[in-house]
């Protein structure tokens, strides 16, 4: 497998299984609902195999997400830092919240910034 290959697959296997953590979904309970085994599932996930057209249709409608969730940045060639912006748990912990809870971790970070921004302007002052 070329390299560019094994990239685009682990990066459409990683946002699978962010997918399925935000779904609250085991390997299991998702491989049953496709009837798929859960070695396959993690091998999906893990970018060592890729579906069959059906098979990314099928994982889409069942995690109730957009195939742009898993294609946009790989088809708009514009590759962004993705997979170095933030931890596995982080983003899947974050997934799992609710809307008012993810409201709270942004105006949170939004704070974080400014109280930041203000302590850089301070010592280049």
């Amino acid at each position: 497998m070329k390299e560019q290959e094994r990239i685009l697959r682990k990066s459409i296997g990683k946002k699978i299984k962010l997918a399925r953590a935000k779904a609250n979904y085991t390997q299991e309970e998702l491989a049953e609902k496709l009837s798929l085994s859960p070695r396959y599932i993690s091998q999906l996930e893990r970018g060592i195999a890729f579906g069959s057209a059906t098979t990314i249709i099928n994982i889409c409608k069942s995690l109730q997400i957009n195939s742009d969730f898993l294609f946009h940045d790989l088809i708009n060639d514009t590759e962004t830092a993705f997979n170095n912006i933030t931890d596995d748990k982080f983003l899947e912990n974050y997934l799992k919240l609710d809307d008012y809870n993810r409201t709270i971790i942004s105006v949170l970070a939004n704070e974080l910034i400014h109280i930041q921004d203000k302590k850089h302007n301070i010592k280049d002052a």
